[in-house]
């Protein structure tokens, strides 16, 4: 009986779930969802051994941490040829109707967000995965499963058993504006436009983050051995049966005129979409024709992605203000006469730099031309020299900072000026506290944009080491807080002891040590005390870390005030150290490895993680310190050529797999793609 009202329950949020997120055409009131939902999820909970993967109550997500590992594609995602012109497309279309004859294409939207290929078995959703290198991706299950317009479960029963079908995940603009409302108000960076939203979303641990940001998704292409269809459309049509959304927008179009009439007709229309587009896909119907006419080594040779130009509108220039960044950059920037692009009324635009300003000429009072390519703040792209003012004069860049008055440097093979005043530079000091606090660094919350400015200017916090040693009565007496704020922002500061060490080489804010280059230095080095030890060579044995990054570290160690403020934050208790690595054995002991090419059986994350485990040293470039090369397909050739010659071992990876004993990763340290 429980089982039977289980099972009735999930039919019917199934329907209701579909009519409302992919038909738009509900049949119960919100009230009467939610009811059934709560009953739902009621007796999963009382019943556990009743538990379904797919059950519709796992689209609220969950707050436990879901890690991504890799998984390879069955078939592999390609990417698509991209054309500007409709010279170039319409030699597309006779290239194909020549070899194959008239060829009837369906055109449709390309849609701005992240691809996303859906696996089903026996009419269930088994997998997720993200497109990755095409050949591989990260395995997102668990986040797909919030989103509402995928389907958990398909209907009818004339599916095939094991299929893939492949779409786009998309932030609708509505779900956009509202995370970036909430990301300003909590002093957050805001996400630049809805296709990052959307990748960055996709790739939260906690699958309740997930749920409530209101993705959607749009399929578009299936895969598989023996599908039972001959053509495009007529597969898509079928998939939308199934219970998937496919897009309305789609034609069939049976000459050139027709495609562009569509590209034209679309070019106007997207500004009144929900979501994002950016172009017009076409590809070849036929499936047989498809098979005919086959792939390139990167893309299909049957269809191909037009894209649109991205949008413009003139206006003057009214002003320019100069922005000083944590790092001390300087960024000028437009302020205009407000006009109306994309949708969204513009004020402001990046003129990125000197050289770029010189380059345009641009001057205050010009009228100019703007786009919108995506990005929060728009850039200028030219000068309507016919309208400029006959008393115009070059525009002369400044010299010193615009906030602290020091004079302004430019560094070698840079095309910023800087201001070298890290200590007593206002918005340096407060975008380097504002860096470390956030969620990727030391995740103190509480501790917004406003509240940090306001600790400084109430001479509380003049570096990140000040944090830890507040008081939460120095904080309760500040406007806009109060006791419970204090403490809440007090345990926060407290909590962030425990944050990883990766994290807190990326909260320093060292100049080019973004979040991954910090990931790899931890990995590498494995403690605080060995970085600032390197030198510039043992620092470019790690990956991503150059020339210019390992000038940067050393660099920053080398300054007092640095070093100062790392002492007190090793006496606050911060982790200067990465937790100890379990090893499966020591079997590589002493040994250091780089690893180059494409490889059959394993991805390059999960060598590196086996070499590690074993007790070897992973190395990102060839010297004399490497012992060994494991050498895929595509190795490239310097490497070859530099490990020739100073006699460096080249290795397959099976000759790896045979060093080691084993060909399993140990699944508590398989190597996974995090956020």
């Amino acid at each position: 009986m429980i089982r039977e009202r289980i099972e009735e329950l999930r039919r019917q949020l199934e329907y209701h779930n579909f009519r409302y997120y992919v038909e738009n055409a509900p049949e119960i009131s919100d009230f009467e969802f939610d009811a059934m939902m709560r009953e739902l999820q009621d007796l999963e909970r009382a019943h556990p051994e009743m538990a379904d993967p797919n059950s519709p109550s796992v689209r609220v997500g969950s707050d436990i941490t879901a890690e991504f590992r890799s998984v390879k594609h069955r078939f592999p995602m390609l990417s698509l040829g991209n054309t500007y012109s409709p010279d170039e497309l319409h030699e597309f279309i006779e290239r194909i109707e020549k070899e194959t004859g008239p060829t009837e294409f369906v055109c449709e939207l390309k849609f701005d967000g992240t691809a996303i290929s859906l696996t089903y078995e026996h009419g269930r959703l088994l997998r997720a995965v993200t497109r990755g290198d095409g050949t591989q991706g990260d395995d997102v299950t668990a986040n797909v499963r919030t989103v509402r317009t995928v389907p958990l479960r398909l209907r009818g029963d004339d599916w095939p058993d094991y299929f893939e079908i492949r779409g786009e995940i998309l932030m609708p603009y509505a779900s956009f504006d509202k995370i970036n409302a909430e990301r300003e108000a909590a002093g957050e960076t805001l996400f630049a436009n809805p296709r990052n939203a959307a990748a960055g979303t996709l790739k939260q641990q906690a699958s309740a983050v997930v749920a409530r940001r209101g993705l959607d998704c749009t399929l578009y292409q299936l895969a598989g051995d023996d599908l039972p269809f001959t053509n495009h459309w007529e597969s898509l049509q079928k998939a939308r049966e199934w219970g998937f959304k496919i897009s309305d927008q789609m034609r069939i179009c049976r000459s050139a005129e027709e495609i562009d009439a569509y590209i034209a007709h679309w070019d106007e229309a997207r500004r009144e979409l929900p979501f994002p587009t950016d172009g017009v896909v076409i590809k070849v119907n036929d499936f047989g024709v498809r098979r005919q006419l086959g792939f390139t080594a990167k893309a299909p040779k049957w269809a191909v992605a037009y894209k649109f130009k991205a949008e413009q509108a003139l206006t003057r220039l009214d002003s320019v203000a100069f922005q000083v960044g944590r790092t001390g950059a300087i960024t000028p920037v437009a302020n205009l006469e407000p006009v109306l692009l994309a949708g969204t009324t513009v004020r402001r635009a990046t003129l990125h730099n000197a050289e770029q300003m010189a380059l345009l000429d641009i001057r205050p009072g010009d009228m100019v031309y703007v786009e919108k390519g995506g990005e929060i703040i728009p850039k200028i792209t030219g000068v309507e020299l016919s309208q400029r003012p006959a008393d115009s004069r070059p525009f002369e860049y400044i010299t010193v900072c615009p906030e602290c008055g020091t004079p302004l440097v430019k560094y070698e093979g840079e095309a910023k000026h800087y201001c070298p005043n890290q200590g007593g530079c206002r918005p340096q000091i407060i975008g380097r506290i504002i860096h470390f606090i956030r969620r990727k660094a030391m995740d103190i919350e509480g501790l917004g944009e406003e509240t940090v400015e306001l600790l400084y200017e109430n001479g509380l916090v003049r570096d990140v080491a000040d944090l830890y040693d507040l008081q939460a009565p120095q904080l309760a007496c500040l406007p806009r807080l109060g006791e419970k704020s204090a403490d809440n922002i007090i345990r926060s500061i407290r909590g962030s002891v425990e944050v990883p060490f990766r994290r807190v080489l990326f909260g320093l804010g060292i100049r080019f040590v973004g979040e991954t280059t910090a990931k790899y230095l931890a990995e590498h080095f494995r403690s605080l005390d060995a970085v600032m030890k390197a030198t510039r060579e043992e620092l470019t044995e790690a990956d991503e870390v150059g020339g210019r990054i390992a000038d940067a570290i050393i660099e920053y160690f080398a300054d007092e005030k640095n070093l100062a403020i790392i002492r007190r934050l090793r006496d606050a208790g911060v982790k200067f150290e990465a937790e100890a690595r379990e090893l499966a054995s020591e079997s590589l002991a002493g040994k250091s490895f780089v690893i180059s090419g494409k490889f059959s059986n394993h991805s390059r994350d999960e060598l590196k993680e086996l070499i590690e485990i074993h007790g070897g040293r992973n190395l990102a470039a060839v010297s004399a310190n490497v012992d060994y090369i494991v050498a895929g397909e595509n190795m490239g050739p310097a490497k070859l050529k530099k490990a020739e010659k100073l006699g460096v071992k080249i290795i397959s990876e099976e000759d790896f797999i045979a060093m080691i004993g084993s060909d399993e990763i140990p699944a508590a340290n398989a190597a996974e793609k995090r956020t």
